[in-house]
């Protein structure tokens, strides 16, 4: 019994994981494979955003690492009103990189 639960438990943290979701933004669906504009025409401005500018490490063939440059990190939060929960779109360097309901 404990072996099933564990498998399941497994299973719903991996899905969770992926956070990339196809979500209804007013007559439109989107998802992680539009670019930014795309997302900014069919969902328009977000409540909030965050941007962080992030390191970016690279292993050498010694097995050390380096700071290789830096990567630009943004999360866009949508406001979708009472009825449907509210969507965080992480953005890696203007690209789209997931798309997840905040519960």
């Amino acid at each position: 019994m404990r072996g099933w639960l564990l498998a399941a438990v497994l299973a719903t943290c991996a899905h969770a994981a992926q956070a990339d979701e196809t979500i209804r933004c007013g007559k439109w669906v989107v998802n992680s494979s539009l670019t930014v504009g795309e997302l900014l025409n069919k969902c328009g401005e977000p409540a909030a955003k965050e941007r962080k500018e992030e390191d970016v490490w690279t292993r050498n063939v010694n097995g050390g690492s380096y700071r290789s440059g830096t990567t630009v990190v943004e999360y866009w939060t949508y406001d979708r009103g009472s009825r449907a929960a509210p969507i965080r779109v992480k953005i890696v360097d203007n690209k789209i990189r997931s798309i997840e309901r905040i519960l």
